[in-house]
């Protein structure tokens, strides 16, 4: 695997949770990673936060990003300030194109093995033994590639129905994918596992504020900023103001409130897979407590979680199953 593929999966270890936990068979592990690699090269070619750029592009057969007017071109863009350009959304855009005409070689390639032309990026090719030992489908992939699409032209959510529906294509994949390699996925832990990726990813938001907004968007709903007052100009601000945190706050206990609808997911498996949905679910837990400890101010820094009070927060959900 090259090294920008080996940087990507480097990642993972930033995550308010476990992706592939040591104590796990390591066939899972392997497809964890697998799963964890194709999330976070869609999210950074989404972001523009790939190590190389330029070399994915050449891989996927898409065309190099134009440079900026004016702009430093040995920067990266994710190193320009402000939210990406025409020129830079149209290779994001290019890129994730690119990504699923990948995904469809990988899935040509269980198909038909032998046969078939080979995924082009070395994360892609990873998927191939990974779907065939699994029989997955496309649809969770290609809602993760199109959450990244809808990145590009919505940057505000008016409501935060809206915003939960734009995480069932940011998050709620991530959770199908892990019950389908853990040969679970029945329609109810499916309905649960939504709850917990849904709120893992608003809770992601709010650790990410200030970063998001820098990247010119904002997943705070629109009538909630409304609601407590809180402008965009409050949002840019070196700390929280009471108004903020108290949107924030309100956040959060939404947040909570969902991670609780879904926690009893847990109990309903056992053992390793208990434990690893312990740890998802002990992540979400312990960055709340996080952005509370900080007095719900994300905008000074990001609230990090506290690795024992994750574990103990695991050891917890693990015993009584939620």
């Amino acid at each position: 695997m090259d090294r920008s593929a080996g940087a990507t999966l480097d990642k993972a270890s930033a995550e308010n949770f476990p992706v592939a936990p040591f104590f796990l068979p390591a066939a899972w592990r392997d497809d964890l990673m697998a799963v964890y690699g194709f999330a976070r090269l869609v999210d950074d070619a989404g972001d523009g936060d790939l190590a190389d750029p330029a070399g994915t592009a050449g891989l996927l057969g898409v065309a190099e990003r134009p440079p900026a007017a004016g702009s430093d071109p040995s920067a990266t863009p994710s190193a320009q300030p402000g939210p990406p350009g025409p020129a830079e959304v149209a290779f994001r855009l290019a890129l994730l194109d690119g990504l699923e005409r990948d995904l469809d070689r990988v899935f040509e390639a269980v198909l038909h093995p032998g046969a078939a032309e080979a995924p082009r990026h070395p994360l892609m090719r990873a998927l191939v033994p990974l779907v065939d030992r699994r029989a997955l489908t496309p649809e969770p992939f290609r809602r993760l590639i199109e959450a990244n699409r809808v990145d590009q032209t919505t940057a505000r959510y008016a409501t935060y129905e809206d915003l939960i529906g734009y995480c069932t294509l940011s998050a709620d994949p991530v959770g199908r994918l892990v019950l389908a390699i853990a040969g679970c996925a029945a329609p109810e832990r499916i309905e649960l596992s939504d709850a917990v990726c849904s709120a893992l990813q608003v809770v992601e938001h709010l650790q990410d504020v200030a970063e998001d907004l820098a990247r010119g968007r904002i997943y705070l709903p629109a009538e909630d900023l409304d609601r407590f007052g809180v402008t965009e100009a409050d949002l840019a601000a070196p700390s929280a103001d009471g108004a903020v945190r108290e949107l924030v706050a309100f956040e959060a206990a939404r947040a909570r409130t969902l991670l609780d609808r879904g926690a009893p997911l847990v109990g309903t498996v056992r053992g390793r897979l208990r434990l690893l949905l312990a740890g998802f679910t002990a992540g979400g837990y312990a960055a709340l407590a996080a952005i509370e400890a900080a007095g719900y101010d994300v905008l000074a820094q990001r609230a990090k979680p506290d690795k024992r009070r994750l574990a103990a927060k695991a050891a917890a959900i693990f015993a009584k199953g939620r």
